[in-house]
C-alpha cells in the first residue's frame, strides 16, 4: 500500500511512511471490523496496531491512561517512538527507528522480527525529551487483514520493576557489603591492642560513610527524577574540587593498581553550582573511569574554560564498543550485572535538568574514552 518511497536515508529501518490519506484509507477498512476493535480493548496493556511503515493506525482503550482521548487521534500515523517522544525520535528526518540509536532498541528490533515473520518479547529503554526515564517490555505479533500485514505492539512500563531491582541490588549487595565490613572490624576492635585501634576505626568510619553514600546517592535520585530535588548554590573552586575527588577515589578499592592523575593545566576557576550534586557528578565519571581502567592504567582528571562555561572532563585509555556506546545513557543499561546501570544516567539527568550543563562524551583508539561535563560559569 505505500506509495511515497521518498529514499530518506535511515542508519537502521526503513524510513518511508505511508501519506495521512492512505493510513486513513486503512483506518477505515479495519474499523469495520467490530472483532478487532473488541479484542484490541480486551487487551489490558496499552497495545497499538502498526502498518508495514511501523506507524500507528489504531490503538485500544489503555491507550486512554496516558493520553486524553480527544488527542488520540493526532497520535495516528506516528511510530512508537515518536508516540513517545523519544529524544532520538526527531534526531533525523526518518524520525523513529532510523537512528544509530535505534539498532540497540529493544522496540525496534522487536517491530523489525514480528515483520520478518517471529513474534518477540523485549525490553526497551527510553529517555523521553522531558528527560523521563522509560523501561517499558514490549510483545510484538504479525496480524494479516485483507492482504496486509500488520504488527501488534503491545508495551507495559516496568520502570518501577526496574526501581526496584535497582534497589535491591544497591541495598542487599553494596549496602550489605559495607555494614558486614563495619561489623567484622567492631568484632576485630574487641581484641586488637590500642596500637592498632585507629587502623580498625578507620576501617569502620570508611564503611559508614559509604552506606550513608549509597543511601544519600538513592534519595537523590529519586528526588530528581519526581522534580524535588532541591538545588544549593555557592561558589566551588574547580582544581580544588577535583583534586577532592582524586584523593578520595585513589583509596578506592578498584583503584589498585592504577593512578588518578588530576592534569597539570587544570583551570583553577570559582564557579557558581550545587557542590553537592557536582561531586556526584564528578565522581560517578571517576569511578566509572577507574572501573573501565586496568592495572597501570592512568585516570586524568582535568578543567578548562569553554567560552562562558566550565567543562570538566575524566579521560581513560579504554574504548567503548559501539553497542554499549548506544546505550549508555539509558536508565537501567549496564555491563555490571543486573540492577546496575544508574551512574551516567544520574550524571544526565543531575547535569541537564538541576546544574544546567550537559553531559557528553568521546572514544577512540587512540585517545581512549573521555567523559565531559560542561556547566556555565555563572548560571543565568
Amino acid at each position: 500500500m505505500t506509495t511515497n518511497r521518498s529514499n530518506i536515508p535511515t542508519r537502521f529501518l526503513s524510513a518511508e511512511r505511508n501519506t495521512p490519506e492512505e493510513i486513513a484509507r486503512a483506518r477505515d477498512e479495519l474499523l469495520r471490523k467490530p472483532l478487532l476493535l473488541t479484542v484490541l480493548d480486551c487487551i489490558p496493556v496499552i497495545t497499538l496496531l502498526l502498518n508495514v511503515d511501523r506507524q500507528v493506525v489504531m490503538m485500544n482503550r489503555a491507550m486512554h491512561s496516558i493520553i486524553d482521548s480527544a488527542g488520540l487521534d493526532d497520535l495516528v500515523g506516528l511510530r512508537p517512538g515518536e508516540l513517545l517522544e523519544c529524544v532520538h525520535s526527531a534526531e533525523t528526518t526518518g524520525g523513529c527507528g532510523t537512528t544509530d540509536f535505534c539498532r540497540v532498541c529493544g522496540a525496534a528490533n522487536a517491530i523489525l522480527s514480528t515483520q520478518n515473520g517471529s513474534a518477540d518479547v523485549r525490553e526497551c529503554r527510553i529517555i523521553r525529551r522531558n528527560h523521563e526515564a522509560l523501561d517499558l517490555r514490549v510483545w510484538t505479533s504479525l496480524f494479516r487483514v485483507d492482504d496486509e500485514n500488520y504488527t501488534f505492539f503491545s508495551m507495559l512500563d516496568i520502570t518501577d520493576e526496574k526501581r526496584r531491582l535497582s534497589l535491591e541490588r544497591i541495598f542487599f549487595h553494596d549496602v550489605m557489603n559495607s555494614v558486614s565490613a563495619v561489623l567484622a572490624a567492631a568484632e576485630i576492635l574487641k581484641d586488637v591492642n590500642s596500637t592498632e585501634k585507629d587502623r580498625v576505626a578507620e576501617i569502620i568510619i570508611s564503611a559508614g560513610k559509604r552506606i550513608v553514600e549509597e543511601i544519600s546517592t538513592q534519595k537523590d535520585l529519586t528526588a530528581a527524577e519526581t522534580g524535588e530535588l532541591t538545588v544549593k548554590t555557592e561558589p566551588v573552586n574547580t582544581l580544588t574540587i577535583l583534586n577532592e575527588l582524586g584523593a578520595l577515589y585513589e583509596k578506592n578499592e578498584l583503584a589498585k593498581g592504577k593512578m588518578l592523575n588530576v592534569a597539570a593545566d587544570t583551570a583553577s576557576i570559582e564557579i557558581i553550582s550545587d557542590y553537592r550534586l557536582l561531586f556526584r557528578v564528578l565522581g560517578n565519571m571517576v569511578k566509572n573511569a577507574i572501573e573501565a581502567s586496568y592495572a597501570g592504567d592512568t585516570v586524568t582528571l582535568k578543567a578548562e574554560r569553554a567560552g562562558e562555561n566550565i567543562r570538566f572532563s575524566v579521560n581513560n585509555p579504554g574504548l567503548i564498543p559501539e553497542e554499549i556506546r548506544l546505550q549508555i545513557f539509558q536508565r537501567s543499561f549496564t555491563t555490571k550485572g543486573g540492577g546496575r546501570g544508574l551512574g551516567t544516567y544520574s550524571m544526565k539527568l543531575l547535569s541537564e535538568r538541576y546544574l544546567k550543563g550537559t553531559v557528553f562524551f568521546t572514544t577512540t583508539e587512540r585517545d581512549g574514552t573521555t567523559f565531559y561535563a560542561e556547566y556555565p560559569i555563572t548560571p543565568g
